[in-house]
C-alpha cells in the first residue's frame, strides 16, 4: 500500500480506474474510507515501517546493433556529507499504477522525456533487491522503512547530446531575444505582485508566486543567462536555498504539490525547519515559532525581491548604455568626439537627484554627515513616482539616524511621506529593507514582519499598518477638509494604531497608545497631536465594536462613545476615516472579491456610519 496518488502530472493521468474514477486525491488525504481499505496517515505511516513497499530500480543502458550492450549509465547526487556519488534511477511505485508505467514514470522523471527508453513486450525484473532499516542484514540498506525494489535493465534510446544542443540553442535564443523581451520579463512580475502581493507582508503567502518568492528567483537567473547583469551571490543564494527547504517542508505536511503556506501548515512547517523552542509549553511555543516563521519569509522575501530589483536594474542600465554613440544625423555632429556623456542628474532637492528614470543621491552627497537625507530620498521617490537606485539604498545605511535626531526637517518630511498616498507603499518597502523606520521608531520593529492572530488580515501588521495609512484622506465623512494638523494626526495614528500588537499583549489598543505617545514626544510633536493620535489609538477599535455590539437608537450609547472623543466632532471624524481605512485594510470576506473592498461591505459601512451619526447628536 502506497501514500502516493496520481495527479494531473503522473504517467497514467488520464487512465481509467473502474470503480475509483469519482475519487480524488483529497479523498485519499482525508483518510479512512475513501476508498475503502484505505488507511489514515497515523496507520499508513505504521504500516510503512512494518512491511515492504514496491519500488523500481533501473539501470539504464546502450546497445549496439545487435542488441549487445555498450554502455551502461549512472546518476550523480550529492550525499548528505556533500559528497558525490554514483545512483542509479529509482521510484516507488504509485496507487493503481502498473510496473510498466512505473518503470516509464521514473525514467522520465530522471533522464528527462525524450530519453526514449526501449521497454521490452514482457518486462521481467532481473533481481529483487531488499532495502532493510538496519544496516547489515543485506547488502541495501534504507533508514525510512523495509522496501522491496524491483530491479530491471532498459536500453536507453534518446541521446544527451541532443537535450545538451537543444538547450545550448534555447539559451543562445534568449539572449539574443533578451534586449527586447526586457519589459516583458519585468512586466510578468509587475503582474504577479499586482496578484499574489508580496511574500514578506502575506499572512498565507504563495511562497512561488509571490514577490520575493521562487519565480522571482528564477527571474534573477533568466537577467544573468542574458548576459545584461551579473546574478547576485552570497546572501541571495543563503536566501533561496532557505525557500527551498521552506517549499520542501511545506510539500512533506501538506502531502501534495503545492506552494501555498496555509495557515494549518505552518506550525508543523516551522518545527520542521527547526524553529519550534523545546523550552517552551505548547501554545506558546507554536505562536512564537509561527511568528519566527514570518520573520524568516520576510527576510528571505526582501531579500530575493532586492535581488530582482537591482539585477533588474543593472540589466536596464546595460540597455541604455549599450546603445550606438552616433545616430545617423550625428555623423557630422559626434558627441564629444565620438566618447560617452557623463551621466546627467537632475537635482530635486538637497543631495537627491533623479538619474535614467531612479532616485540617487546628487553629487557630492554625503550619506555620513546628513540624517534627514534618507527621508529626503523617500519623499521624492514618492511624489516622483520613481524607485530608489538599490546602489542609493544600500549608501543611505550609512546615515546618522536613530530615534533621538528628529527635528523640523524630518518630522516634516516624515509628514509628507505618510501623505504620499498609494506610492507610499513601495517606497515603505524600499527604506524598510535597508532598515530605516525602525532606526527611526524602534517601536516599529515589535510589529515588523509579525502575522495577524486574527484570520480576518491578509498582511503582516506592518504591513497593514501601512495600508491604512494609505487610505487617509483630507476629506472627512461630511464632506469638508482637514486642517494640516489634524490630517497630520490622522496620519500618525494609522501608522502607530497596531503598534501594541505585541506577543502576550492581551489590550493593543491600551498598549499602542503608551507606545504612540512615547513616539511622539520623542519626535517633537506639540501635546495636542500627542493627544489626539493618542486618543485615536487607544480608541481606534470603539467605533466598529459599538456600531456591531450596541443599539444606535440608545441615547446613553452614543453619549458614552461621545464622551470617549471628549465631545470633539473632529475627532469623531478622524476617528471614522480610522475606522474605515482600518476595515477595508483586512481580509477578502464572502462578496468582496470582485468589489476588493476588503473586510468594508456595505452593510459593514452602513452600522459605523449609523452609529457615526448617533454619535454627533451627542457632540
Amino acid at each position: 500500500m502506497n501514500d502516493e496518488v496520481p495527479d494531473e502530472g503522473d504517467f497514467d493521468a488520464g487512465r481509467r480506474r473502474g470503480e475509483f474514477d469519482d475519487i480524488t486525491p483529497e479523498d485519499f488525504i482525508r483518510g479512512i474510507g475513501n476508498p475503502p481499505g484505505w488507511l489514515a496517515s497515523g496507520e499508513i505511516n505504521r504500516m510503512r515501517g512494518e512491511m515492504p513497499i514496491p519500488y523500481v530500480l533501473v539501470v539504464p543502458v546502450r546497445t549496439d546493433d545487435l542488441g549487445r550492450v555498450s554502455q551502461v549509465g549512472s546518476l550523480l547526487r550529492v550525499s548528505d556529507d556533500g559528497s558525490i556519488e554514483r545512483t542509479l534511477i529509482a521510484g516507488r511505485v504509485l496507487y493503481h499504477e502498473s510496473l510498466r508505467e512505473a518503470v516509464a514514470r521514473n525514467i522520465a522523471k530522471d533522464l528527462g522525456d525524450i530519453a526514449l527508453p526501449q521497454l521490452p513486450v514482457s518486462l521481467q525484473p532481473f533481481t529483487v533487491a531488499e532495502f532493510f532499516p538496519t544496516p547489515g542484514l543485506s547488502d541495501y540498506f534504507d533508514s525510512r522503512q523495509h522496501a522491496i525494489a524491483l530491479c530491471y535493465v532498459v536500453p536507453i534510446a534518446g541521446d544527451t547530446q541532443l537535450i545538451e544542443s537543444t538547450a545550448v540553442s534555447i539559451l543562445e535564443r534568449w539572449r539574443r531575444a533578451a534586449r527586447k523581451r526586457l519589459p516583458e520579463l519585468l512586466g510578468s512580475a509587475k503582474s504577479r505582485l499586482d496578484e499574489f502581493g508580496r511574500m514578506a507582508y502575506s499572512n498565507q503567502p504563495d511562497i512561488k508566486e509571490s514577490r520575493g518568492g521562487l519565480r522571482d528567483s528564477v527571474l534573477v537567473s533568466a537577467l544573468a543567462a542574458s548576459w545584461l547583469a551579473d546574478r547576485p551571490h552570497g546572501q541571495y543564494d543563503d536566501a533561496v536555498e532557505r525557500l527551498l527547504d521552506v517549499r520542501d517542508c511545506i510539500h512533506l505536511v501538506a502531502n501534495k504539490d503545492t506552494n501555498m503556506l496555509l495557515a494549518p501548515y505552518q506550525a508543523k512547517v516551522s518545527a520542521m525547519l527547526g524553529l519550534a523552542d523545546p523550552t517552551l509549553p505548547s501554545g506558546e511555543r507554536e505562536a512564537k515559532s509561527i511568528d519566527d516563521l514570518q520573520t524568516l519569509l520576510a527576510r528571505v522575501g526582501r531579500q530575493i525581491a532586492f535581488s530582482l530589483d537591482s539585477t533588474a536594474s543593472r540589466a536596464e542600465h546595460s540597455l541604455t548604455h549599450e546603445k550606438p554613440r552616433f545616430a545617423f544625423f550625428q555623423v557630422f555632429q559626434p558627441r564629444g568626439g565620438g566618447k560617452r556623456q557623463a551621466p546627467t542628474f537632475d537635482v530635486i532637492a538637497p543631495g537627491i537627484a533623479k538619474h535614467e528614470e531612479e532616485i540617487v543621491l546628487a553629487p557630492g552627497a554625503d550619506p555620513k554627515s546628513d540624517p534627514c537625507l534618507a527621508l529626503r530620498a523617500a519623499v521624492a521617490a514618492a511624489e516622483f513616482g520613481l524607485p530608489i537606485a538599490p546602489g542609493t539604498l544600500q549608501n543611505l545605511k550609512s546615515c546618522p539616524i536613530d530615534d533621538r535626531t528628529w527635528n523640523d526637517e524630518s518630522r516634516s518630511l516624515f509628514l509628507r511621506l505618510l501623505a504620499s498616498g498609494p506610492a507610499l507603499l513601495q517606497v515603505w518597502e524600499e527604506i524598510d529593507f535597508v532598515d530605516i523606520p525602525g532606526r527611526l521608531i524602534p517601536e516599529w520593529l515589535a510589529i515588523r514582519n509579525r502575522p495577524s492572530a486574527s484570520a480576518a488580515h491578509r498582511y503582516t501588521i506592518d504591513r497593514h499598518s501601512v495600508e491604512v495609512v494609505t487610505r487617509l484622506g483630507r476629506e472627512t465623512p461630511r464632506g469638508n477638509r482637514y486642517d494640516d494638523r489634524h490630517y497630520q494626526a490622522l496620519l500618525l495614528a494609522g501608522i502607530l494604531h497596531d503598534v501594541g500588537k505585541r506577543p502576550g499583549v492581551a489590550d493593543h489598543a491600551a498598549e499602542g497608545a503608551r507606545h504612540a505617545s512615547m513616539v511622539l514626544k520623542r519626535m517633537g510633536f506639540d501635546r495636542d497631536i500627542i493627544w489626539w493620535v493618542t486618543l485615536l489609538v487607544r480608541e481606534h477599535l470603539t467605533l466598529s465594536e459599538f456600531a456591531t455590539g450596541q443599539n444606535p437608537n440608545d441615547p446613553n450609547v452614543g453619549d458614552e462613545l461621545a464622551s470617549r472623543l471628549d465631545h470633539d466632532p473632529l475627532l469623531l471624524d478622524m476617528l471614522f476615516d480610522l475606522t474605515r481605512a482600518d476595515g477595508s485594510s483586512l481580509g477578502a470576506t464572502a462578496g468582496e472579491t470582485i468589489s476588493k473592498q476588503y473586510g468594508w461591505s456595505k452593510w459593514r459601512e452602513t452600522l459605523v456610519r449609523t452609529m457615526y451619526n448617533a454619535t454627533r447628536y451627542h457632540m
